[in-house]
């Protein structure tokens, strides 16, 4: 092989290094870049799941609250409820460890 073959030859194996790790940043970039795009639509589905986690914490409470409850207990279909007795009440004891 001559000089000038020898030369061209590794003239062409660093433009084809060149071009792959040209690529690659490429990609690079562009998988960055929709990652980003992807960004604002999250904001918005997450803010939207954190508005009804708060509505239906909200509707809990109300629920829960002891008027609400009291209110529950007067009306004619609840009018079977009653407070357990003692001997029908079962305490149930949970190790931190099986948590």
């Amino acid at each position: 092989m001559t000089q000038q073959t020898k030369f061209l030859i590794r003239i062409l194996i660093c433009i084809a290094v060149a071009a792959i790790t040209l690529y690659t940043n490429i990609n690079t970039i562009n998988d960055l870049t929709l990652l980003r795009l992807a960004i604002p639509a999250l904001e918005k589905e997450l803010k939207a799941l954190q508005r009804e986690n708060e509505r239906l914490q909200y509707e809990i409470d109300c629920f829960e609250s002891p008027i609400h409850l009291m209110e529950l207990a007067r009306k004619p279909e609840y009018g079977h409820l009653r407070y357990p007795r003692l001997d029908e009440v079962i305490d149930i004891k949970i190790d931190e460890g099986e948590k």
